[in-house]
């Protein structure tokens, strides 16, 4: 067994990892069977672990089986990370639909978490680009699986958190695009009252936006922050298709957070200082872009000790604007910093996972150094706050939800429980629907 790590459980799994060829060799044993599929660990919640049984390590199998530059059909491991993809099909200028902000996720987890990117309003997430699967269930039965042929399945495996199945491989279909990079509309605004009066147009006129939020900002400036529009740039982008350069990497996590509210107070203050008023329009590189979390390798060992946690929450349009500021306005008076603080706005586009995330309205998110038994006062307050305008918590960034508010979030979670395959099971699934049989 290998040992694994995830970025929220900065301890080793207590029980390592099999290889896919393992646990299919295990099949049929008569052995009692308690799985979970585990990709690179990117969860920050534990949606990823199985404490109690054992972890199938599908980052062993990560080839690409084909590409058709003619059509942007791909077939691909579910192991393949998503820059293993983008290395290979920017030359040909394809990119990927939906990136979240990540290339080290693997396509099993981009279709477990049915993950969504910049660009939700114009495309919806990621399960809406695969155009089939092969799963491999504990009665060794291999299923390809579509919208077309065990679409039931399909449909309960995309944003199924990895418990219908062993995914083996996927067919994912590429988007043409002039230049893997983007140019950039960089927009400052200073109060969330101005975010909401430009984020529909934006929307309408750009193929990704996303804006980051000064979550310590409190009185008239609340909300302030920078929105970052984008299209891929035109075929003249003289930037190398894959950039490279040195990337740093945290050896050691420190004793303490560093990022707590005073340093983070002030680490905003300069993030918004340092973009001008008004719109400004750049050529970005697309890992930058894209993916600004792996410029810096274990970035998560900046939160201290205990790792960092993550709150995110989708909520109605109709709302959005005031249940963003009473989520910003309770995490600051639990005394809870967030550096990386995230407003998406997610289109209508119909999701095609049975218990996908993503749907119409605003993703609030929140990111912060874990503090204990006060962290979990907070995540419990921020839910209460999304539950009750009808909004939803996500499971991928979840390490305590009540089985309440699980079932507030995914009214149809017994459909998935139905198709679960009685093998696989995680800690999540444990602690929210499982509690509720007992």
């Amino acid at each position: 067994m290998n040992k694994v790590e995830s970025w929220r459980w900065l301890q080793e799994h207590p029980r390592g990892a099999i290889s896919p060829d393992d646990y299919e060799d295990r099949l049929g044993t008569g052995a009692p069977l308690a799985y979970l599929p585990f990709g690179n660990g990117l969860s920050y919640g534990d949606v990823c672990r199985n404490d109690r049984g054992t972890l199938i390590d599908g980052a062993r199998h990560g080839r690409i089986l084909a590409f058709d530059p003619g059509t942007g059909v791909m077939t691909c491991e579910a192991g393949a990370t998503l820059r293993d993809i983008l290395v290979k099909v920017i030359p040909y200028r394809f990119f990927l639909p939906v990136t979240p902000g990540s290339g080290l996720v693997t396509v099993g987890g981009a279709i477990a978490n049915d993950v969504h990117g910049k660009n939700h309003h114009a495309r919806g997430a990621f399960g809406n680009h695969v155009r089939r699967l092969t799963l491999l269930r504990s009665d060794g039965e291999r299923l390809v699986c579509s919208a077309e042929e065990n679409a039931e399945l399909f449909a309960a495996t995309i944003g199924g958190m990895g418990l219908t199945g062993l995914i083996l491989d996927a067919e994912l279909r590429l988007m043409k695009v002039p230049s893997p990079h983007v140019q950039q509309h960089t927009i400052r605004f200073e109060c969330l009252e101005d975010y909401f009066a430009l984020v529909d147009r934006v929307g309408e006129e750009h193929e990704y936006s996303v804006a980051w939020i000064d979550q310590m900002a409190g009185g008239r400036r609340t909300g302030r922050g920078v929105l970052w529009a984008a299209d891929h740039a035109d075929a003249s982008c003289e930037y190398p298709d894959i950039p490279k350069g040195p990337k740093p990497s945290l050896p050691l996590s420190p004793p303490f957070n560093p990022l707590n509210s005073l340093t983070v107070k002030a680490l905003n203050e300069y993030r918004f200082r340092s973009e001008a008023p008004g719109e400004m329009v750049s050529t970005v590189k697309w890992t930058s872009y894209f993916h600004p979390l792996d410029r810096l390798g274990a970035w998560h060992r900046l939160y201290g000790p205990l790792g960092p946690c993550r709150h995110q929450s989708v909520y109605p349009a109709e709302n959005a604007e005031e249940t963003t500021l009473r989520l910003l306005k309770t995490a600051r008076e639990h005394g809870h910093a967030s550096f990386l603080t995230a407003v998406h706005r997610f289109g209508d586009a119909e999701g095609r996972g049975l218990l996908s995330f993503p749907r119409p309205g605003f993703a609030l998110t929140l990111d912060f150094a874990y503090q204990g038994e006060a962290t979990v006062k907070l995540f419990d307050a921020l839910d209460r706050i999304a539950v009750e305008v009808g909004g939803a918590v996500n499971p991928s960034a979840d390490f305590r939800m009540s089985p309440a508010v699980f079932e507030a979030s995914f009214p149809s979670w017994q459909k998935l429980e139905a198709l679960r395959d009685p093998a696989i099971v995680s800690d999540f699934w444990r602690r929210t629907a499982l509690a509720f049989k007992g």
